[in-house]
């Protein structure tokens, strides 16, 4: 910032809980993208002929893209007014059109190649749309409704997540759209899922897009105490001063984030794989047997999603008891017992016993973290420390992606359910690190 005549922040005004509802219900539809990704790319990359060992770097694409893409829309943002759109909302509307797009093609792949392009702009698609919303929500709320401003994203990603998940389930058992398919297709299920997907994707971002107002440059600076002040324009470079610069709590947030992600990227990757070799007992990915396992995974994954959505809404209340850092710790120790307990079941519906507990970790994962880290940033830069924030989440998949295959080799004899279990250790670890942070404005939660 251009320091000129700097006066006292102006308290933002507490929005309604139904404004807060509308800003954030496009995550209802990012999250049908991103759960039908996470759920299903890996079985269409087998289906179209990846081993085992191939997954991880063919994933490779989807955090390097979210490395790349969200800092510079975070930069982007912060200086950014339509006055029609507003900061943030134009890059809502461009990822949704773009990864809608993006979800149509994804399960009409002829060849592996083809689905790992796709999967590149699917993701970048999807972080345009993703990284303005975490910041929205800085952007527009006080200090002491932040808990509840991301808890209610959690909210909508949980219920997302639940529908998109067990979308192919739904649609093999209820509606007997077929679940297999000839060798190197990919079964109607599974495609049908994906165009559902990209409509709910567009119409859910389309509804914030018109429901929220956001507050003009000059409003903006008042409330933050920045009146006469504009942002420095160092141009791409900005990115760069200010991830050397970045606050000390984020800092210690992104040691969490760092064995957080590379836990969940353990799950996404080997779910699919553990769950059908060691409860259904099956490696072939055109049986029956396979198929019907995988689309378990989905289900699973629909609870512990269905779980955080419903857990989204006591994370205030909870926070405001125990504090969120102690929140965080206990979500995360429990995910990663979770995890490892996956080894020692054997009947798929108790699977779903363990996703409660992943459900406790992945709510309290997309709600503390940014509840702590946006009360510790400069406001006039929210988007681009949000984008910057990123970088450790995506830096553990990239070095998941690029050594979780040589891992499985080499020392678990490519059993999933053993790189499983070391997801589970590593979010046991974050959870323990999250002790060290400095949370600035806890006291500030409102439930």
């Amino acid at each position: 910032m251009t320091p000129s005549t700097t006066t006292a922040p102006v308290e933002k005004p507490r929005l309604s809980f139904w404004h807060i509802w509308n800003m954030n219900f496009g995550f209802l539809g990012i999250q049908f993208g991103f759960a039908l990704q996470n759920a299903n790319t890996s079985r269409i990359f087998e289906t179209l002929g990846a081993s085992v060992d191939d997954i991880p770097i063919l994933w490779i694409a989807a955090p390097t893209t979210g490395l790349l893409v969200q800092p510079i829309v975070g930069y982007f943002s912060d200086r950014t007014w339509h006055p029609t759109l507003g900061r943030r909302r134009p890059f809502f509307l461009v990822g949704a059109i773009l990864a809608s797009i993006a979800l149509v093609i994804m399960p009409n792949s002829p060849v592996l190649w083809i689905a790992a392009g796709t999967l590149w702009i699917m993701d970048a698609s999807i972080n345009i749309s993703m990284e303005p919303f975490r910041a929205l929500v800085a952007d527009m709320l006080p200090s002491a409704q932040r808990t509840m401003g991301f808890a209610v994203q959690t909210f909508f990603i949980g219920v997302g997540a639940v529908v998109a998940s067990a979308l192919p389930y739904m649609l093999a058992n209820w509606f007997d759209v077929a679940n297999t398919a000839p060798e190197g297709q990919i079964p109607d299920s599974v495609k049908w899922s994906f165009y559902l997907g990209g409509f709910a994707f567009f119409t859910a971002v389309f509804w914030s897009v018109l429901r929220t107002r956001e507050y003009p440059p000059e409003e903006f600076r008042r409330y933050n105490g920045e009146e006469g002040t504009e942002l420095v324009d160092e141009g791409i470079k900005q990115i760069f001063t200010d991830f050397v610069k970045m606050p000390k709590t984020m800092v210690q947030l992104a040691v969490v984030q760092f064995f957080t992600w590379f836990a969940l990227f353990c799950m996404w990757l080997y779910t699919t794989s553990a769950v059908t070799s060691h409860v259904y007992g099956t490696t072939d990915a055109t049986s029956e047997l396979y198929n019907e396992g995988a689309n378990w995974v989905g289900v699973c994954f629909a609870v512990y999603n269905g779980f955080s959505a419903v857990l989204a809404f006591l994370l205030p209340r909870m926070a405001k008891s125990l504090g969120r850092k102690r929140v965080h710790l206990i979500g995360l120790c429990i995910g990663g017992l979770s995890l490892i307990s996956i080894y020692f079941i054997q009947d798929p519906n108790i699977l779903l016993v363990a996703m409660l507990g992943v459900g406790f970790a992945w709510a309290s994962i997309l709600t503390m973290p940014y509840a702590i880290l946006a009360g510790s940033l400069p406001p006039s830069k929210m988007g681009i420390y949000m984008g910057i924030f990123n970088f450790f989440i995506v830096i553990p998949q990239i070095i998941a992606s690029g050594t979780l295959g040589f891992i499985s080799r080499t020392f678990f004899d490519n059993q999933a359910i053993y790189v499983l279990m070391l997801g589970g250790v590593a979010m046991i670890l974050a959870g323990l690190l999250v002790t060290f942070v400095d949370d600035i404005d806890d006291e500030a939660t409102e439930v």
